[in-house]
C-alpha cells in the first residue's frame, strides 16, 4: 500500500507543484497541505485531473490546533478526506485559515456537494466561515446559541432555557431558572472502610 501512496505522492508533486506546502506519508495515509488561496484550485484539480479523479469527498471537518502540545502553526484548519475510485486510494487535504480570530476559508460545496453539511458543522462547532457557501447556518446547536462549542468559548450554564408553552402553543425562551452550582462527585464509604479489624485471620 505504501508503494502505491508513494507513487501518488510523486504524481501529486508533478501535477500540483509548489502549491503543495507539505506532503506527509504516515501510517498508511497520505496528507497534503495547501495554502488557503490555492485550496479551491487544488480541489478542482484533484477532482478533474484525468490521472487523479478524486471525485468523492467522504468527510470534511474543522480542527482547532490551539490545544495541541507544542503547536506553533495557525489555529484553525479544514481537513477533507477524498476518495479516487480510479486510483483506488484515499487522500487527506488540509488547509489553514489565516486569521485565528475570524477564520475564513473558501467553500468547496460546488466542487463536492457532499461538503455542504460538513462545512455547516465546522462553522457551527468551530466558527470557521466558508466563503461562498449558499446556506451557511447552524446545524447542531440552537439558532440563538452564542459561541462555538469546540472553541470552548461559551458559558457553561448559559443564559436562557427553552420550553414548550401550552398556552402559547409554541416554544418559548426564558431566563435560566436553575441556580448555577458546581457538581463535585461525593465519595461514600462505610464507616470502617480501610481500618484493620482485630480478630480476623
Amino acid at each position: 500500500m505504501s508503494a502505491k501512496l508513494e507513487k501518488l505522492s510523486q504524481k501529486l508533486a508533478e501535477i500540483l507543484g509548489a502549491r503543495i506546502t507539505s506532503s506527509v506519508l504516515r501510517l498508511g495515509e497520505l496528507t497534503i497541505e495547501v495554502a488557503s488561496v490555492d485550496y479551491r484550485e487544488v480541489a478542482k484539480t484533484l477532482r478533474d485531473h484525468p490521472e487523479l479523479q478524486f471525485a468523492q469527498l467522504i468527510d470534511l471537518s474543522g480542527v482547532d490546533y490551539s490545544t495541541y502540545t507544542g503547536w506553533q502553526g495557525k489555529r484553525f484548519a479544514s481537513v477533507c478526506h477524498l476518495t479516487s475510485l480510479h486510483l483506488n486510494c484515499r487522500l487527506r487535504l488540509r488547509t489553514y485559515a489565516e486569521d485565528a480570530d475570524f477564520p475564513v476559508l473558501p467553500t468547496v460545496t460546488d466542487i463536492w456537494n457532499s461538503a455542504n453539511w460538513y462545512e455547516r458543522e465546522a462553522f457551527d462547532m468551530y466558527g470557521i466561515l466558508f466563503e461562498g457557501h449558499d446556506d451557511l447556518r447552524r446545524i447542531l446547536t440552537d439558532y440563538g446559541f452564542v459561541g462555538h462549542p469546540f472553541r470552548k468559548d461559551f458559558p457553561v450554564f448559559g443564559y436562557v432555557e427553552m420550553r414548550y408553552d401550552p398556552e402559547k402553543r409554541r416554544v418559548v425562551y426564558q431566563p435560566v431558572t436553575i441556580e448555577p452550582r458546581e457538581v463535585t462527585p461525593r465519595i461514600v464509604r462505610e464507616e470502617q472502610y480501610g481500618k484493620v479489624t482485630s480478630g480476623r485471620g
